[in-house]
């Protein structure tokens, strides 16, 4: 084993979005990986309570069978208000991102990116800083910030810094299962040319790996890394 890896994400389909390729990638190197789900994702939907409780456990199966694709064993899910993590205090969240670290004690850790129009996202990043502070013995040395179709690039531009990959993975051996893990969120996806549909994904995978020289990657924004 290499090490170990945490995945943070604000709802299922954000892990495969954002860092399918590179979770399929450090999966098959070795490393362990854990991915916990923060928000429940559902409950902002407006439906009645049944209907939720259903479609809540649609969407985690979704999740355990697309990490299952990429050869995930590690899952955990959350159930902070969906689309309403702004209403929580932020050491609420942190510290369930503390008790994981502890427990996995990751070297890596994705998260998502600071200006990401969706609140839910921006309250991951904030409580992943807040968890992750450089503090003597700390096992976190990198955290990577990942981009969700459908999230990151509708940011306004003036109103937030706009999103300016630093740290790029090659994952053209992976874009195949980062692609079939994510039609496992086939209640999420939507029809071309919506951005967040099979089609805009692999586009823009091509895209981040035209920029490297290489057939597909995932780009990230470096938070912080210790050698």
């Amino acid at each position: 084993m290499l090490g170990s890896v945490l995945v943070l994400a604000a709802h299922p389909d954000d892990d495969v979005l954002g860092c399918g390729g590179s979770i399929a990638k450090y999966a098959s190197e070795g490393f362990r990986i854990h991915v916990a789900f923060l928000a429940d994702g559902v409950n902002s939907r407006g439906n009645s309570a049944l209907a939720l409780n259903a479609e809540l456990e649609v969407r985690r199966s979704a999740a355990r069978s697309a990490l299952a694709v990429l050869g995930v064993q590690s899952v955990s899910f959350n159930d902070f208000p969906d689309n309403r993590m702004d209403t929580v205090a932020l050491i609420d969240i942190a510290q369930v991102i503390e008790q994981m670290i502890a427990e996995h004690k990751p070297s890596i850790v994705f998260t998502h990116n600071f200006n990401d129009v969706n609140i839910d996202h921006r309250k991951v990043h904030d409580a992943t800083v807040v968890a992750c502070r450089p503090q003597p013995g700390h096992t976190v040395k990198t955290i990577l910030c990942y981009e969700v179709a459908s999230s990151t690039e509708w940011q306004l531009p003036g109103s937030h810094l706009s999103f300016t990959p630093n740290w790029h993975i090659d994952i053209s051996e992976f874009l195949k299962l980062k692609l079939q893990a994510l039609k496992e969120y086939e209640l999420e996806l939507r029809a071309w040319p919506h951005s967040r549909s099979i089609k805009a994904v692999e586009y823009l995978a091509h895209w981040r790996g035209t920029t490297i020289g290489v057939d597909a990657a995932e780009a990230f924004m470096l938070g912080r890394n210790i050698a």
